[in-house]
């Protein structure tokens, strides 16, 4: 939201009481309690007749200094809060004649006392300012055409400085010059609007910013004026974050602590998933065709997914089986079991009037309602339908019993479409909570409810999702995936733009589907995207009105998805470590290149390529012809699919075949391979071989392979020494080493 115009003029529609001056301090072990006058107090009268801000800093954990800013604090609306991790830290507070400062870990906040004026600096370990709230910046806004009330302050941007994150965004990957509003929508990927807003943002300069408010936070990044982030809310409150990590990484991990990390995934579900697609006409039969398809043309297939039409049209939700279509959805899930299939349904938080479960729901007000006591409907996707207030404890345990059912019936994962169409005009929640606070907290109860219903029957470690909408926090509840794209290499690229801002944003995990959901694409595209979804953490086939099965495209699409899906299986025992850095640190399995290199300013902007963990560079290619630009950092990579090398430290220019593409393994690597490329859940340790990159004489890596259960199975540490490899290990299985030279 814009209050100004340009640097000095106020907006004529606003009153804004700013911050001016400190004239009062109170420290204390735990916190340092600031009082900001909005105008210049020169004498005892000067304090009359004017606003003031409450600002207080506390730190809920090492490096991280929370700001709560008030104005008016006696407002009594209930608002869902994030629920966020805290680990109160040491703190210390120093005052002076000059500034009141407060510490925690390598981060301080300082603010400038007397007739100096308002400034507030952030400070790490060396003292140096890495953003700071001066002129303008923290302030109250009043709206005189609306009567409502805003919370803001802004922080300074250095020279160079980037803004990432602010969760899945298909604009520019640098958010500098875009004004962003969190307010979950479903708009499709080729515009402005995002399926997950998180109020969070990272920079190139070490350090995040946090917004603790479930509301559409408003951000003007460098945008309203160039020089700073400004971030505001309605209402008299305004609470955020400033974490410092010191690299990217580090302002991850401490950032997933707080708000969550996500948890060990099973393996399977990092193979190849296959969908019904959305409004195609399907049954036992069309889905047995399309298994045993892929079976007889050799592609591993890990998960089927039955999309909406597995329930009876105008039905949704009742979670039932379309009798027409499916008359022995037990029988069949069992035989798709045998096959070695895990089974997949959609689902959504929505129950249409003809479901039989719109009449029991409403009887017993798990329904959203008016304020008048009326069941909130409408047509909009299912006929009359209405939503399921999840701040209800019944509700919940209702939509999760039918849940129970399906999984006891043998459905192993579910697909939690929506939970951004909620409503906020003339709402009532069960829990009297804001509407305007539960719009994008919404999802997140949604698929907390289901992830731990599938926790509860299939036990720690198996429970997946695949789900559309998020917010702070959602990353606990993996995995999500990007929403409705389009058959193009325009729309591609948008995609992994947004994923990327997904991994700035606390997501370990992220998908999409792999050739556009919406119409048909031509087999060149499809066959680009399958190169690009099989090299992204999870990897799903799916549509609207077309299969997306290989065959259906050309010969050659069968040869490309055989070839990457067993590629796959072969990488687990490395990308299933990337999953267990995900957990314990908040690292994203899929990372920008500024995030692996942060050191490197060429890796700031790139947006058309990423690290998959830490050791594989991938550049998908988004041109009919074949040709791709990419930029390697420093060092010799290898290309791990055709050997070739390549010098770092500039940009190539390539042409593949649909066979390959550039796939770089980094300089130093230790790679391990796994001996299936049928299946991705298997014995890693077993016969396992360790490919060795570039790796400099008398240095050594080391590698820790994992279980099924996430527990360490074997390391290798590998040496160079005169030439050859040297492998000391733990492992009591078949191991090889190959040397690429």
């Amino acid at each position: 939201m814009k209050f100004t115009r340009g640097y000095w003029l106020i907006r004529e529609n606003f009153q804004m009481d700013y911050a001016t001056q400190c004239v009062r301090v109170e420290g204390t072990d735990e916190s340092l309690h600031v009082l900001a006058a909005c105008r210049p107090v020169r004498q005892r009268g000067d304090i009359l007749n004017g606003a003031t801000l409450d600002v207080t800093f506390t730190s809920p954990m090492p490096n991280v200094i929370r700001v709560r800013v008030t104005h008016f604090a006696g407002r009594a609306l209930k608002t869902p809060s994030f629920a966020v991790n805290e680990r109160p830290a040491a703190c210390v507070v120093r005052e002076d004649d000059a500034s009141a400062s407060f510490t925690s870990g390598d981060l301080t906040a300082r603010v400038s006392r007397g007739e100096a004026g308002w400034h507030l600096d952030f400070l790490n370990e060396k003292g140096e300012i890495i953003t700071s709230s001066g002129y303008h910046g923290m302030a109250h806004a009043y709206d005189r055409d609306t009567g409502k009330c805003y919370m803001s302050d802004s922080l300074m941007l250095d020279v160079g400085e980037n803004i990432y994150g602010l969760g899945e965004r298909f604009t520019p990957y640098v958010k500098n010059g875009q004004s962003v509003d969190m307010w979950n929508a479903d708009g499709g990927t080729a515009s402005e609007l995002a399926y997950k807003n998180i109020p969070f943002y990272m920079t190139n300069r070490g350090y995040g910013v946090f917004v603790e408010d479930t509301s559409d936070v408003s951000f003007e990044v460098a945008s309203e004026k160039v020089e700073r982030v400004q971030f505001s809310t309605e209402g008299e409150t305004l609470t955020y974050d400033v974490i410092y990590g010191g690299t990217p990484k580090g302002t991850l991990d401490l950032y997933t602590a707080m708000t969550g990390r996500p948890p060990l995934l099973p393996a399977w579900s990092f193979g190849l998933w296959l969908s019904t697609s959305f409004t195609t006409n399907y049954d036992e039969g069309t889905a047995s065709s399309f298994i045993d398809g892929m079976a007889e043309r050799g592609i591993p297939l890990s998960v089927f997914h039955f999309d909406c039409f597995w329930m009876k049209g105008y039905n949704w939700c009742d979670f039932a089986w379309d009798p027409d279509t499916f008359p022995d959805p037990e029988g069949m899930l069992r035989r798709y079991h045998e096959k070695g299939l895990k089974l997949c349904c959609w689902i959504n938080p929505y129950i249409a009037q003809q479901s039989p479960l719109f009449r029991e729901g409403m009887e017993h007000g798990y329904l959203l309602k008016k304020t008048n006591g009326d069941v909130w409907q409408t047509d909009l996707w299912q006929a009359g339908m209405g939503i399921i207030d999840v701040t209800n404890p019944d509700a919940r345990k209702w939509y999760c019993g039918y849940l129970k059912k399906l999984l006891d019936m043998g459905v192993d994962c579910l697909k939690t479409d929506f939970g951004e169409r909620i409503p906020v005009k003339d709402i009532a929640y069960h829990d009297g909570s804001s509407p305007l606070h539960m719009h994008n907290y919404y999802t997140f109860l949604y698929n907390q409810m289901v992830f731990e219903t599938i926790k509860e029957a299939r036990g720690e470690g198996e429970a997946i999702l695949f789900a559309r909408s998020a917010t702070a926090g959602s990353q606990q509840f993996p995995v999500h995936w990007g929403g409705d794209n389009s058959a193009s290499y325009v729309s591609m690229a948008e995609t992994l733009r947004a994923g990327l801002s997904m991994s700035h944003s606390g997501f370990g995990f992220w998908s999409h589907d792999i050739s556009g959901f919406e119409s048909t694409a031509p087999a060149d595209v499809y066959k680009r995207w399958v190169q690009f979804g099989m090299l992204s953490s999870h990897s799903r086939l799916h549509g609207s009105n077309s299969y997306r099965v290989p065959w259906l495209f050309d010969e050659e699409s069968v040869d490309v998805v055989r070839a990457f899906a067993r590629l796959k299986c072969r990488l687990m025992p490395y990308l299933y470590a990337a999953m267990v850095e995900a957990h314990e640190h908040g690292t994203p399995m899929m990372r920008p290149m500024m995030l692996e290199f942060p050191q490197d300013p060429a890796c700031d902007t790139l947006d058309r390529q990423y690290m998959f963990g830490e050791s594989l560079l991938a550049a998908p290619i988004f041109r009919a012809d074949g040709r791709v630009d990419y930029y390697l950092p420093e060092g010799e990579w290898t290309n791990l699919l055709t050997g070739a090398k390549a010098q770092g430290g500039r940009w190539q220019r390539e042409t593949h075949g649909f066979m390959t593409l550039p796939l770089m393994v980094r300089p130093g690597t230790v790679l391990p391979l796994g001996a299936r490329d049928d299946r991705p859940d298997y014995d890693y340790e077993d016969d396992v071989e360790l490919h060795v990159f570039a790796l400099p004489e008398d240095e050594s890596r080391t590698v820790t392979l994992y279980d099924l259960k996430g527990r360490v199975a074997a390391t290798y540490t590998v040496t160079m020494k005169d030439g050859e490899a040297k492998v000391e290990t733990d492992s009591k299985k078949k191991w090889s080493v190959v040397v690429h030279r």
